[in-house]
């Protein structure tokens, strides 16, 4: 563990959720699978953005578990396109925890990059839309 004192980035988070009691394991951390399904959707919002619709998770390309989410923790996940292929996105997403209301703490607990794929309605692979259409609001 670092004791180096953390902010939180300085731009928008994708995405800020709390762990329930429900998403705890027996130790009391909150399940891995949860902390994943949360960098899922916020990798997934910035992919659904560039390709102006429906995308699918296609690979997991690292994800490092750094420190463990607690129950109570604020978790605010930051996520950032990478790159874009013809068919395919790739998002950087990094989770922060603040913890310790009483002396409040940020804590890094994961960063992951994930990689998307374009789909049209009936789910088959399509081309990303060029980049130089007008920014969704």
């Amino acid at each position: 563990m670092t004791t180096d004192r953390l902010q939180l980035p300085h731009k928008h988070s994708t995405l800020r959720v709390v762990p329930m009691p429900a998403d705890l394991n027996q130790h009391g951390d909150v399940f891995g699978g949860w902390v994943m399904a949360q960098v899922d959707v916020a990798g997934a919002i910035p992919a659904m953005r560039r390709a102006r619709g429906r995308v699918a998770t296609v690979s997991v390309n690292s994800f490092l578990f750094k420190q463990p989410v607690s129950v109570g923790d604020i978790v605010s996940l930051y996520a950032e396109i990478e790159r874009v292929g013809r068919t395919s996105i790739t998002v950087k997403v990094e989770v922060y925890a603040e913890r310790n209301y009483s002396n409040p703490v940020v804590v890094k607990v994961t960063e992951a990059e994930l990689t998307y794929v374009a789909i049209d309605s009936a789910g088959n692979k399509r081309e990303v839309p060029s980049d130089n259409l007008p920014e969704m609001e």
